[in-house]
């Protein structure tokens, strides 16, 4: 009898079920077996017919990589699957998936005996934040803690039914539950809508961790709440009929917006009422109900839109246990009874042209495998900001969910939690090496360091930069690539801060062969918060003046000009541009002045002839604000249009002078934090065209920090040998 063993997305998507559907139609004998790894069908039929079958008949969420096969001796017998075993784990993991449309149809069926908001079958429902060992069945996953009821096992049983052998199969009698905390009541989900609609501020537990939930009108009571000024937040609507009423929706943004993996989408504003959620830019993020519960809860508010933001303290992961949520300082806890096994926050995409970037890659996508270039078996920890890890097995890359900043013990030991339970998986015992930034005071270094000392491995240090580079080069499958590195920060190889860089990529090395000129970063981290200070250190290397600070202030800063940390960060003479034609003087998030920058790139014109000197492949930054200060002084007063001429010349001036010492051929990569910037991707993709050079860019990995780990991976590999293993 044929043995087929099948390599892909075969777990937790209902893909022994449709094996034993697909099997029983033509008559086969024989058994479908999960092994942990991969599946195993044996047949007694002739398999190319059976794959041409089963292919036909794929569940959505099911995907065939690659299959072999070979002869078996085991007798005939009515098809059957049979219990999971355990082998070799690199089979992928299943990632948490939209409710599915026949879900959604019986959530509102007439006579339905409950509108139950864990409705799921085996083509949607929690997946990855559920599961804590593999192979991946009922007692492996926090449903275990809610045994079927009667119901529930028969259509667990029933081979025609869609709920056959779906592990995370519940209903109101035997499922988790939602209580209203403080409230008895039996309608729980209208009660806490009817609060909402009232103006309160919600805390609600989802899959994967809890939203802290809003009206858009009572934005300000949420950020006076969460001290989140400035930050933009993300809106759900009812439907994406709802999500034109309030945006500009492309064909390609629906797509993703209506794809089982539900990300937040940053679309162009249409409508005034949604202004505040990300105050000063022209994007807001957009996503649709992905559970059974967002149904429901709109199907009980009066309004078709929601402000639903991550739930944490200030700078800790997200709450998913009761302590941690009854912590947030909301006025409402709408709360389950289901473990969280993996915190997952929401997935942030930014469409481009026919794909996308990931701003953040989590809920959806993880652990989705991505292609390396080596068969180590490693562990990447990341970069400090926008922190995700990453192992490697069997020539494939798997990152954590979305870990956040590691700037307080609790997100470094969800990290640490993040990369075990990934080795836990995959069934790693012992890696060959930690990869780890080479900033000495990361604290993700601190992690791979601990790591390093348990596993007694050696640890790898990884270039920031490089590492944003190797990750782009192999997420195309390439080996030597031109890169642009340009982010906000990054510790360099002469002890300066990063983020103008041209890199030359080859396998695991990098050459520096440009990059943009050093301003002092006046009181290091301050500077950052403050671009004040940035302008200040410029036109004190210009002899000009400027607005800002007078007296003692002045002086104290003048005083420690050669003292400073000096950076090369492209996303620091964004953020001195923005503050120098005053439209953003204070940086509340991430990235704020350079992204308030962004829209009046996008609607300006390079009116203004700036030209970037070059000096032994250094692009004088300084001298290009010396051009500014000739036509517009430190906060001047000007129109908007001024403003996006200005802007539009200064960042045409910057790029054609980077690519003109990158000096590409064929390609040039462009990676780091500023390469989510649409306007500049315009700028140089248009550039490089006039001189036959293709623009490489990301789509599979985030462009930021939250890429920082594929890369050290990606790059890692090539310092480690085979036998070390």
């Amino acid at each position: 009898m044929p043995k087929i063993i099948i390599q892909g997305i075969v777990q937790g998507v209902g893909f022994r079920p449709t094996v034993y559907r697909v099997a029983k139609k033509l008559g086969l004998k024989g058994h479908v077996l999960n092994t942990g790894s991969n599946v195993e069908v044996i047949i007694n039929g002739n398999p190319d017919i059976f794959m041409d079958a089963l292919k036909e008949s794929l569940p959505p969420l099911a995907r065939i990589d690659d299959y072999s096969m070979e002869e078996s001796t085991e007798p005939d017998s009515e098809f059957q699957i049979i219990q999971s075993s355990t082998g070799n784990r690199n089979s992928p993991l299943p990632p948490d998936a939209a409710i599915c449309p026949d879900c959604l149809e019986e959530l509102f069926q007439p006579g339905n005996r409950e509108k139950f908001p864990f409705i799921n079958c085996t083509n949607c429902g929690a997946r990855f934040s559920v599961i804590y060992d593999m192979p991946y069945d009922r007692p492996k996953t926090s449903m275990d803690d809610f045994p079927m009821c009667q119901s529930c096992k028969a259509e667990y049983e029933n081979p025609e039914d869609r709920r056959f052998h779906a592990q995370t199969t519940s209903c109101p009698d035997c499922g988790p539950r939602y209580r209203l905390e403080g409230v008895p009541t039996n309608d729980q989900i209208g009660m806490f809508a009817t609060g909402v609609d009232a103006g309160k501020i919600g805390a609600i537990k989802s899959w994967g961790g809890t939203h802290i939930v809003c009206l858009p009108e009572n934005i300000d009571y949420l950020r006076s709440k969460f001290n989140r000024s400035q930050k933009p937040l993300a809106v759900m609507v009812k439907d994406i009929e709802t999500a034109r009423k309030y945006a500009e929706i492309s064909h390609h943004e629906e797509t993703l917006l209506k794809s089982t993996a539900r990300p937040i989408v940053l679309v162009d504003k249409k409508s005034d009422y949604l202004n505040d959620t990300a105050p000063g830019l022209d994007k807001v993020g957009i996503y649709l109900p992905y559970s059974g519960l967002h149904h429901l809860l709109f199907d009980n508010l009066e309004h078709d839109a929601v402000i639903m933001t991550s739930g944490n303290l200030p700078g800790e992961p997200m709450a998913v246990t009761d302590e941690e949520i009854m912590a947030l300082n909301a006025d409402i806890f709408l709360i389950h009874n289901r473990r969280v096994i993996n915190r997952v926050d929401d997935s942030v995409i930014i469409p481009y042209k026919n794909s996308q970037f990931f701003v953040r890659k989590s809920r959806g996508y993880v652990p989705e495998p991505l292609n390396l270039p080596h068969d180590r078996t490693l562990v990447a920890v990341g970069a400090d900001m926008n922190n995700t890890g990453a192992i490697s097995i069997a020539g494939k890359a798997i990152q954590t969910q979305h870990i956040g900043d590691i700037n307080q013990y609790d997100t470094s030991v969800f990290l640490e939690e993040a990369l075990k339970h990934l080795l836990r998986l995959y069934g790693i015992s012992r890696p060959d090496a930690v990869i780890t930034d080479m900033h000495p005071k990361y604290s993700s270094r601190g992690v791979g360091k601990r790591l390093a000392e348990e596993w007694d491995v050696p640890v790898i240090e990884i270039q920031h930069h490089a590492a944003h580079g190797f990750g782009l080069a192999a997420e195309h499958g390439l080996e030597e690539l031109t890169v642009l590195g340009c982010d906000g920060t990054g510790y360099g190889t002469d002890g300066q801060v990063w983020g103008g860089e041209i890199l030359q990529i080859n396998k695991g090395q990098f050459e520096r062969t440009g990059h943009l000129s050093y301003i002092p970063l006046l009181g290091g981290d301050k500077a950052v918060e403050d671009p004040r200070r940035l302008v200040f250190a410029i036109t004190q290397m210009l002899g000009t003046g400027q607005p800002y600070f007078t007296g003692q202030e002045a002086d104290v800063l003048a005083q420690i000009m050669d003292s400073s940390a000096k950076t090369s960060s492209t996303g620091r003479v964004l953020d001195a541009l923005a503050c120098w034609l005053g439209i953003c003087q204070t940086m509340t998030y991430d990235g704020e002045p350079a992204m308030k920058l962004e829209p009046y790139l996008r609607k300006g014109t390079a009116s203004y002839d700036f030209q970037a000197k070059i000096n032994n492949g250094i692009v004088d930054t300084v001298d290009l604000f010396g051009q500014l200060y000739s036509v517009s002084e430190p906060s001047g007063i000007r129109d908007k249009q001024e403003i996006s001429n200005l802007s539009r010349s200064f960042v045409e001036a910057l790029f054609e002078g980077l690519i003109e010492v990158a000096s590409p051929s064929e390609s040039l990569g462009f990676t780091g934090g500023v390469s989510y910037n649409l306007a500049i991707n315009d700028i140089l993709e248009n550039k490089l065209a006039k001189r036959g050079v293709k623009l490489i860019t990301h789509k599979l990995v985030p462009n930021g920090d939250g890429g920082i780990s594929f890369g050290q991976l990606a790059g890692g590999g090539y310092h480690v040998s085979s036998s070390s293993r």
